[in-house]
């Protein structure tokens, strides 16, 4: 094998990650849209749109989890750095989605926007995007375990 054969394999390998990263992203958008509408027709008339929101970071926090541990080694990144990266990547895609959905599908003003992102206001969104960020690492680290077996 020559250095140009070890390369392309290399860079193979790389695209296909990236697309199984970017498959997983768009199952999970696809399951938190299907959550948001159940979330915004069940739960916000009981308890209104605010507190539903922050209710739905919890359990959209689960339901990410879920399909990270049910996908993490179908997506073969096993190093932190690599896990790490999975979850940048997801990260970024969903922090422009939700800004470009609120913006041009629901009409959101700019402030509304970022009132889910404000903690000091109540808005939970930053630890939904951290446990994201995290959710590769931590379904591995799942996975990887023993516990749920012993």
């Amino acid at each position: 094998m020559t250095l140009n054969d070890s390369k392309s394999i290399k860079k193979r390998y790389l695209i296909i990650s990236l697309g199984r990263v970017f498959v997983i992203w768009l199952i999970l958008i696809a399951a938190e849209i299907i959550h948001g509408i159940l979330r915004a027709v069940t739960l916000a008339p009981l308890v209104g749109e605010f507190r539903s929101n922050q209710i739905g970071v919890f359990t959209g926090s689960v339901i990410i989890l879920v399909i990270a541990y049910l996908t993490i080694r179908w997506i073969g990144a096993k190093q932190p750095r690599e896990l790490l990266l999975v979850g940048l990547v997801w990260w970024l895609l969903t922090v422009a989605f939700e800004v470009m959905f609120g913006r041009i599908v629901m009409g959101m003003s700019w402030e509304r926007i970022a009132s889910d992102y404000n903690i000091f206001e109540g808005g939970l969104m930053p630890l939904g995007l951290l446990v994201l960020f995290l959710s590769p690492m931590i379904a591995l680290k799942l996975r990887s375990s023993r516990f749920w077996f012993d």
